[in-house]
């Protein structure tokens, strides 16, 4: 029996298994990635903290910035890079949107703990220096996808005038996650943790869904209908966790855990709404 359950959580979170195509959907991302950065005003690895890789991307918005947006790449915190998401700029500099994205370490070489770290680290420095790139970080939503998703949401959970001296407690105003995972548990029992190297502590301590914001924070939970069982029940946890917050769950119709990222590149999508939702609160 221990067996065939591990066969169904790796069925329910193996997404590239789920996805076979998945390689494909990247590299049309990554060439229009190469597209955006030649085609637009970017800046580009520019350092957030002393590491070779914790540096960032910025494409500031077009004319006036009504809000800052990070996006925080996805791969199961063990792969991809911040290059592969430049796409994204295409459509949210136009709408208004500064956009900054970060880069992190990667499993195993590091602790899924030691990435939380880097993006808060990440997320600080976007607040005490975007001004300088034309953004407004009174207004800063953080983002992210798939691992990025469960990022963001760690953003959206952060105190962070207990992080470090000088930063106001609300300075992640709202967070757009895409297919994250809010409830790290279930990993343990899949292919995907031999990386990971989640213990039951780490696991507890690394979940979203364990913390309780001390401010009534605003969420999107986004996820395709063609995800996994587990994927679309890890998208409502966090309203069911967090109820003193604003947490709305987005089912993105006809959308696998790959596809979906494509929707917020399209400004008439449910799920760039739900952005333009997020930063209409923000002000």
């Amino acid at each position: 029996m221990a067996l065939a359950d591990d066969a169904w959580f790796e069925t329910q979170y193996n997404a590239r298994a789920a996805v076979p195509e998945h390689e494909a959907i990247y590299a049309e991302y990554q060439a229009r990635s190469r597209r955006a950065r030649l085609g637009r005003p970017c800046f580009l690895d520019v350092a957030y903290g002393d590491d070779a890789g914790e540096t960032l991307d910025i494409f500031p918005a077009s004319g006036a910035s009504r809000a800052v947006v990070t996006f925080i790449h996805g791969g199961y915190w063990r792969s991809r890079d911040k290059s592969d998401y430049s796409f994204l700029a295409d459509a949210l500099c136009p709408a208004g949107f500064t956009l900054a994205v970060p880069n992190y370490s990667l499993c195993p070489q590091v602790s899924i703990e030691h990435i939380v770290r880097q993006m808060l680290q990440a997320h600080a420095w976007v607040f005490r220096n975007i001004a300088a790139y034309g953004g407004a970080p009174d207004r800063l939503l953080a983002s992210g996808h798939s691992a990025g998703g469960h990022l963001a949401a760690m953003m959206a959970a952060c105190d962070w005038h207990r992080y470090q001296q000088g930063l106001p407690a609300g300075l992640v105003k709202g967070a757009l996650a895409v297919s994250g995972i809010y409830d790290l548990m279930p990993l343990r029992r899949t292919s995907m943790n031999g990386d990971l190297r989640l213990d039951e502590n780490a696991a507890l301590v690394l979940s979203p869904v364990t913390y309780r914001p001390s401010r009534s924070v605003r969420l999107v939970a986004a996820v395709g209908t063609a995800e996994s069982g587990e994927f679309r029940r890890q998208s409502r946890l966090l309203a069911q966790y967090w109820p003193h917050c604003r947490c709305e769950t987005l089912e993105v119709a006809d959308a696998n855990h790959f596809t979906i990222l494509g929707h917020l590149a399209q400004p008439r999508s449910a799920l760039f709404q739900a952005l333009e939702r997020l930063a209409e609160l923000s002000g």
